[in-house]
This record gives structure tokens, sequence and C-alpha cells, in this order.
């Protein structure tokens, strides 16, 4: 162990950051080259609510709407995420891997490993946002854009605090429960919550006000991208943070930390109910690990249960009643957003003046893809690469089952969860056009949610062959994140630009949401496609788990 826990920390985290801060300057450079070619007068004769919600400023290039657009939801979101990660590790993950005791038994006490941690997350998120700032100014010369107009230190600091709090956040309930799971899981599900109502509810008449319930409004509320820094906004970010770094410390130190993974399975539960002892009991096998797949998701129940929820009753039953609510005379004006709006949200061509135009671009167009990516990618790279990580791989390997078993029956746990949020986004969007009198075809939600979870299950499928090839945690998560990230924006944007136009097919998402299933639905093409890209990178997983030797080592 290093001399310093800040160091060791920094040491381990600083690669992730300097990789999502290189691939996002590179999507900017794309981005605005794509960009840099329109017309901002059909942008101008939007209702000022649109201007707004999208911080279009006056006076602005056109192409500085992809700092808007890079900025304002993928750069939040992945500072905030990586935020979150860090924080939700701080305790909980030492906790989860075993490492707390090794920790503590050197002369550190609770609070200065706590400290350490959250000055290791301070400075990196730090030094990423300081990244970001410098790459737009530096893209926008090399394109020869202006981005008059736009305040891009103030966003790129609402940026830092706006990531700071949801990280003590997920350090705060890591510390005080020990379940990382519970921790990242409940961030990112409030700031996914966050991201639609700050959306949504400015458009509903009486409801602006209570966008403000949510930690995400004081982030973009204020548009300090066209209006500079906004303290106010600025200073409830900062000290909700505060408060929570103290709620961590006060946790930690309250608390019997574990030394190891101690923790409770849904099928331990259930073998503790004598009416379902004996089914379990004969689902599950003999303890020589005969269905490692039932093993591989019991693991992951937390993040399945927030994730799944979310998309049930946020983003599926709670959309149609609000559709209902919301000034349809406004929602009309979508009718004349152009392209490259639709492009944004992953729904070419769409409008929100229809429910299924309102869905497909709040509910199937990014969160879908992101909650099934996030499920299966979670699954996939720490399927093989955490089995090593935790010195396990030898043992699941005692028994006797081959290591093509072992890779096919973790891709089954990641199916089967893959279909769980598939199903319950169906079900939701089901009765959320019921509970609203939408009248939407409930086959083609069940069209919608199928390519939803077949396009997740390629990326879910592609971490899982980065497991088998490295045997490394970080590398299958950050390739799956930074694959899908630069795909989706392969997709939405080349085939604005007719020299680039052919290569969006190369995008899974090409053969998710174009055809508009929604509307017209299932494309068995395209499910075939996604289908065999997801078989094909199995099969990869198999041949180079097969071929590699395994690392018995941390």
């Amino acid at each position: 162990m290093l001399a310093s826990v800040f160091t060791k920390t920094t040491r381990d985290r600083w690669k992730g950051m300097l990789i999502a801060v290189v691939t996002l300057a590179l999507l900017l450079l794309m981005a605005m080259a794509v960009y840099r070619d329109i017309d901002l007068s059909i942008y101008l004769e939007l209702p000022e609510v649109f201007l707004e919600i999208m911080g279009i400023p006056d006076g602005a290039d056109a192409a500085s709407l992809a700092i808007g657009v890079l900025y304002g939801f993928y750069g939040a979101l992945t500072l905030a995420a990586l935020a979150v990660s860090m924080g939700s590790a701080s305790v909980a993950g030492e906790e989860r891997d075993g490492t707390i005791g090794l920790l503590l038994g050197n002369p550190r006490s609770r609070t200065h490993v706590l400290v350490a941690k959250a000055g290791s997350m301070l400075l990196l998120v730090g030094l990423g946002a300081l990244a970001l700032w410098g790459a737009a100014p530096l893209v926008a010369g090399i394109l020869d854009v202006s981005i008059t107009g736009m305040q891009v230190g103030a966003y790129v600091l609402h940026m830092f605090v706006n990531a700071i709090f949801y990280g003590f956040l997920a350090m705060a309930i890591g510390a005080w429960t020990g379940r990382r799971g519970l921790a990242s899981g409940f961030t990112a599900g409030l700031m996914a919550l966050g991201f639609v109502a700050v959306g949504v509810f400015p458009v509903i008449e009486g409801w602006e006000n209570v966008a403000k319930a949510f930690p995400w409004n004081y982030f973009d509320n204020g548009q300090p991208i066209v209006n500079g820094i906004q303290w106010g906004d600025l200073g409830i970010l900062a000290g909700s943070a505060a408060v929570l770094a103290v709620v961590a410390l006060v946790g930690v130190n309250r608390r019997d930390l574990r030394g190891q993974n101690v923790g409770v399975t849904l099928l331990d539960r259930l073998r503790e109910n004598p009416l379902t002892q004996k089914a379990v009991d004969r689902l599950a096998g003999a303890t020589r690990v005969s269905r490692i797949w039932i093993k591989t998701a019991s693991e992951h129940q937390g993040l399945l249960i927030i994730t799944a929820y979310l998309m049930f009753f946020v983003m599926g039953l709670l959309m149609g009643p609000l559709y209902g609510l919301m000034d349809q005379t406004l929602l009309s004006y979508t009718d004349q957003f152009p392209e490259e709006l639709w492009a944004f949200v992953g729904a070419g061509g769409g409008s929100m003046s229809t429910a299924e135009g309102f869905y497909e671009a709040e509910t199937y167009g990014l969160m879908v893809p992101i909650s099934v990516i996030v499920v299966t990618a979670v699954i996939g790279s720490r399927a093989l690469a955490g089995e090593e990580q935790n010195r396990t791989m030898g043992l699941l390997l005692a028994n006797p089952i081959k290591r093509s078993r072992v890779v096919l029956e973790k891709f089954l746990a990641m199916v089967v969860y893959a279909l769980a949020v598939g199903f319950a986004t169906f079900a939701g969007v089901w009765l959320g056009s019921l509970a609203g009198g939408l009248g939407i075809d409930p086959l083609n939600i069940a069209a919608a949610s199928v390519l939803g979870t077949l396009v997740g299950l390629v990326f879910g499928s592609l971490s899982l062959a980065l497991s088998a090839a490295t045997g490394r945690v970080r590398v299958a998560v950050f390739g799956t994140v930074g694959a899908a990230l630069a795909f989706h924006l392969v997709n939405s944007f080349a085939s604005l630009n007719d020299n680039l136009a052919a290569w969006a097919k190369v995008s899974p998402f090409a053969y998710y949401l174009n055809t508009h299933p929604l509307k017209t639905g299932m494309d068995w093409g395209n499910a075939a496609v996604l289908a065999g890209l997801s078989a094909v990178l199995v099969g990869s997983a198999v041949v180079l788990f097969q071929r590699r030797d395994l690392r018995q080592t941390g």
C-alpha cells in the first residue's frame, strides 16, 4: 500500500478521468464539425420556453450548440457518474472487496481515510472540469467556429459542483450502509429523474416550481452557459455537498464496518423461508456452483431493482398522465424542430405532438438504452474480470465446469436482467398509456422495448468480451461506456452530413429507433442485426477467455 491514501486513490482513478475527458473532447470535435453548417434561424423561431430549455444564447453561432449538447448532457452526466463511482467506492467499495480491514490496519483513522478519498475525488473531478473548459475554445479554434455568447467557464464550474454534489451523496449513502450498489444506484436514479423532471415540468402549467425539488435543477436552471455563474444555485449545490460530506463522516465513524462481503442475497432470504426453501434449493443446485447464472444474478439484485423501478414508474407509468397535463400548443411546435435536435435525443425525425413521439423522445430515445447498458455492462465487466479481481476465479474453475460454460452462464444472467428491465419499461409505458388515455398500441410498445433491450445487450456483450480479453474491470467498463457514447453520436450526427451518412449504419443504435417502432411496430431485420451482434461478441468472449492465462492476484 502506498504511504498516502490520497495518492493511492488518485493513482487508481486518474486513468478513467483522462479517458473520459479525451473522449468528450473528440466527440465535441465531431459534433461541432456537423453543427457548424446549420442555419440558426430555424432555432430562433421556436417559442422562448424551448430556447431557455435548450440554452441557445443570443448571437451564438449554431455550431456552438455542440457545446450545449455535449457538455449539458454527456459532459455533466459523465463527470457526475465518475464522482458517484468514486464516492460510492470510498467506503462501501472497500468493504465489498474485503480490503477495509487492511486499510484501517495501518495507522490511519476512519476520518483520515474518508477525507483522503474525498480529496482525491475533488482533485480528479476538478482537473476533468478544467480540461473540458480548455477543450471548448481549442476545438472551436480548430474548426474556426464562433462561440460568442457562450459562458463556457461558468457552465463547467456548474458541472463541477453538480458532480461533486452527487459524489458526496453516494459517499454518504455508502458510509452509512456499506452498500456500494445502493449508493451508486440510488444516486444515479436521482440524477436521471432530475434530468427528466427539469426538462418536462417547465412545459406543464403550474408545475414549473416542482422542478426545484430536484438537485439537477440547480445545475442548469439559471442557464449559466448563457447568463454566467448563478451564485444562488451554485451555493445550494455546494452547501448541500458540504452537508453530505459531514453526514458521510458521521456515518463511517458510527457504523460497524464489514471486513468482507457478507451481504445477504435474494436466494439466501428465500432459503430462510420454509415456503420457498425446497424450490430454491432445487433451482440453485448443489454447493459445487451448478447454477452460476443464479449466483451472478443474485450479486446484482440491488442494481436491477433500482433500474427497473425507475423505468417502470418514472419513465413509464408517470409519463402518461404527465403528457396529458402538458400544453399541447407548445408541444405542437416540436413538429418544427430541426432534425439535429431530434438526433440529440436519439429520435431522428420525431415529434412530441403525439404520445408515441413523446415517449420516443423522453423514454426510449436515451433512457431505455442507458438503463439496459448500465445493468448489462456492470454484469459483463464483473462477470469474469471481477472474479479474477476478487481472487475467486480459481475456486470457480476448481469445479468440474468448462470456461465456456462460465462465460455463457454469466451471459445468461445478463440476458435475464436485460429482459427484466425491458419488461419493466414495457409494463410502465403500457400502463402509462392506459392511465393517460393515450391509446398507444401495446404491440408497438413491446417492439420498442425489445429493440431497446437488444441494443443494450450488444454493449453488455461488448463488456463481457473486454472482460474476457483483459481481466480488467475498469477496461471493460470504460471501453463499453466510451463505445456506447461514440456510437450514439455517430448514429445521431453522421446521418446529418451527406459525406458521413454511410458511417451511421456501423452504429448499433442505427437499428434501434430509426424506424420508429412505437408507431410502426417491430422491424425484425433490425432485431436480427442486434441479436447477431450480441452473439458474435459473446462468441468472441468465449474464445478470448479460453485462450488467456488468468490472473489470481488483485
